[in-house]
């Protein structure tokens, strides 16, 4: 399934000298059920590609970190947003560009799957499991935090 390209795709670079994707910063969905997390495995081909992470990508102009959140969860994995309710949020400022990682909670372990091209693969992974898998280098650098607040 193609989804049309939004007016925030696109590569630049933060006052700390790295490459993002996301002309106003990204933003991902940290979905839990239980004492698991909603992972997405990336496709090889994308940027940190083979890594787990979560479902996510860049922010629109006009839209809010949830929002696009919530977008690219819905795009990437068919996630409905009367699915889960948001209960927080995590901003990773670099300097002109930021990732806000959208935390929210699933009354239940919904079935989905892959449904774009950016994915091999959507699962539940339990925590304790977690970083036995290849992480998303932002995504590993940030779990402290992010995992606080579920």
């Amino acid at each position: 399934m193609l989804f049309p390209a939004g007016d925030g795709d696109g590569w630049t670079h933060c006052a700390l000298g790295h490459r993002h994707w996301g002309l106003f910063g990204a933003a991902g969905l940290l979905l839990w059920h239980g004492d698991a997390v909603l992972l997405q495995h990336r496709a090889v081909w994308s940027h940190h590609g083979g890594t787990w992470g979560i479902l996510g990508g860049a922010r629109n102009q006009d839209e809010t970190a949830e929002a696009a959140a919530q977008r690219e969860a819905a795009e990437e994995a068919g996630l409905h947003r009367d699915a889960y309710e948001l209960i927080g949020s995590f901003v990773d400022d670099h300097g002109g560009w930021a990732y806000t990682t959208v935390v929210g909670r699933a009354a239940t372990a919904l079935r989905l799957a892959a449904l774009t091209e950016e994915t091999i693969e959507v699962r539940w992974v339990p925590v304790s499991e977690l970083r036995s898998l290849p992480l998303h280098p932002g995504f590993a650098a940030t779990w402290d935090v992010v995992s606080a607040l579920s």
